[in-house]
């Protein structure tokens, strides 16, 4: 089959967040199947910076409501597949992706909608028509729209898949200030209040809809999992699946992983206690071995749980254990988490900031990893955790429930598992994992192999996806 992935940012090339992954795995994977696979992204300014591709092809124009928009095609073949590139400078070539630091751009629906149509627009001018075009969040939600009302008869027989990453984010914006959709006579359905929810117009015009755990899709269809898409999401329920993502072992695997000190595997987990050793004297807490050490990377935002954590940190440290968090995000979260550092500088450490060496130091050094969310479409850290033998302790939700099993036997357990969404299920959570840490360390370390053992691969995914796609086509 022809596919067409439409997508913001692909790992390896530009990368905010998890959606990246998804970019650069499942293309990789289904191409792999011996699918023909096609991706067409935005050329931001920081591709150019890295890439500097050349024109290909003429200059393209769109003309909407008498604005026109011009811009070029750029192309690199990337790992034995092609990537086209929307190369219109004024809505692109800026520092951010989808931000200036904090604040979104306000014409981000004017830039995606443009996006949307464009991809269908280089797609005519490079003769490409493919049996799907898979469409992933908001950023490309508009595309199964005007691919409906497109009246050239171009894409006839052409199907489209649209995948959920993030039901939180949707794409919220005034029509006054979309040019580029205020002309198509159609657009008046998709309006409520002047607002256009680009995310709802995936769901209703896309033919079939997918995200990224089979929770998360049971989830989206109840009024609390869904913010507020839950109706939509019902009367598309036959349409919609959850397929869980993969996880990348090449880039996280504890016996290659060249940020560590001392590589490891299930045959040698002695060797991870020095990487634990190097997270603490990194992290600045003492280096000791023998304390169970509770590691965090993430956004410090709401929907990470730090709703929950915050009130328990007094409770926490007062058992003998160490805690690293790692990351940047919401202004209040960071200074509370640094005065809380700084107060017990011998147990809890903060590092505001990101980098990859802290991130992969974290899984390999910590005994358990952290994930509290509110909600969580699929969660990769949680995957990396168990390739790592770093223990999770998340709550029940979205991908998390898939992937982490906290069983009444422990000849099972690959983790703990809490469910309601409150800081006393947390702290009693964590101190069930505490106690499983100091009771039985010979059933703890069979629960890191266990874990290690367990794998998620994009190859059990793009399966899943190819057969989705068969599927449509038959």
């Amino acid at each position: 089959m022809d596919i067409v992935f439409a997508i913001s940012e692909v790992e390896e090339l530009v990368k905010t967040g998890g959606l990246a992954d998804v970019g650069k795995a499942l293309p990789l994977a289904l191409k792999s199947l011996g699918e023909n696979i096609t991706i067409v992204m935005p050329y931001y300014k920081t591709l150019k910076e890295q890439l500097d591709l050349p024109e290909y092809g003429e200059n393209h124009t769109l003309f909407t409501e008498g604005k026109v928009y011009h811009f070029q095609i750029k192309h690199l073949q990337w790992h034995g597949i092609p990537i086209y590139f929307i190369d219109a400078p004024d809505f692109f070539m800026r520092d951010g992706l989808y931000s200036d630091a904090f604040d979104a751009f306000e014409d981000n629906g004017e830039r995606f909608s443009f996006f949307s149509g464009a991809v269908l627009h280089a797609l005519k001018a490079l003769a490409i028509k493919p049996h799907i075009i898979h469409c992933h969040d908001w950023h490309t939600a508009m595309l199964p729209f005007l691919l409906t009302n497109d009246k050239t008869g171009y894409f006839f027989g052409t199907k489209t898949v649209f995948t959920i990453h993030n039901a939180a984010f949707q794409g919220v914006h005034k029509l006054d200030a979309i040019p580029f959709l205020r002309h198509h006579a159609d657009i008046g359905s998709q309006v409520h209040g002047g607002y256009i929810n680009m995310l709802q117009s995936g769901i209703e015009f896309a033919n079939k809809i997918t995200t990224v755990s089979p929770n998360y899709a049971r989830e989206l269809l109840t009024d609390l999992g869904s913010h507020g898409l839950h109706e939509r999401l019902v009367r598309r329920k036959d349409d919609l699946s959850g397929i869980l993502n993969g996880c990348d072992y090449t880039q996280w695997n504890p016996q290659t992983d060249s940020f560590l000190p001392e590589n490891y595997s299930v045959d040698n987990l002695h060797a991870k206690q020095s990487c634990k050793i190097a997270l603490q004297h990194k992290s600045g807490l003492p280096e000791n071995t023998d304390v169970p050490l509770i590691g965090m990377v993430c956004r410090l935002t709401d929907q990470k749980g730090f709703g929950y954590i915050l009130p328990i940190l007094d409770d926490l440290i007062a058992h003998n254990v160490q805690m690293v968090i790692v990351g940047t995000g919401d202004p209040k979260v960071c200074m509370d988490l640094g005065e809380f550092a700084q107060q017990h500088p011998s147990q809890f450490a903060f590092i505001n900031g990101f980098s990859s060496e802290h991130a992969h130091l974290v899984e390999a050094g910590a005994d358990f990893f952290l994930m509290p969310s509110q909600f969580e479409p699929c969660g990769l850290n949680q995957m990396y955790s168990l390739a790592y033998g770093t223990i999770p302790i998340v709550r029940s939700v979205g991908g998390l429930k898939d992937t982490v099993l906290d069983s009444t036997s422990s000849e099972h357990r690959t983790g703990f598992v809490f469910d309601e969404p409150s800081p006393s299920a947390l702290l009693s959570c964590i101190r069930r994992a505490l106690l499983a840490y100091y009771e039985d360390r010979g059933a703890f370390r069979a629960m890191q192999i266990r874990g290690m053992n367990t794998r998620f691969t994009w190859e059990a995914a793009a399966e899943n996806y190819r057969t989705l796609y068969q599927n449509m086509m038959n």
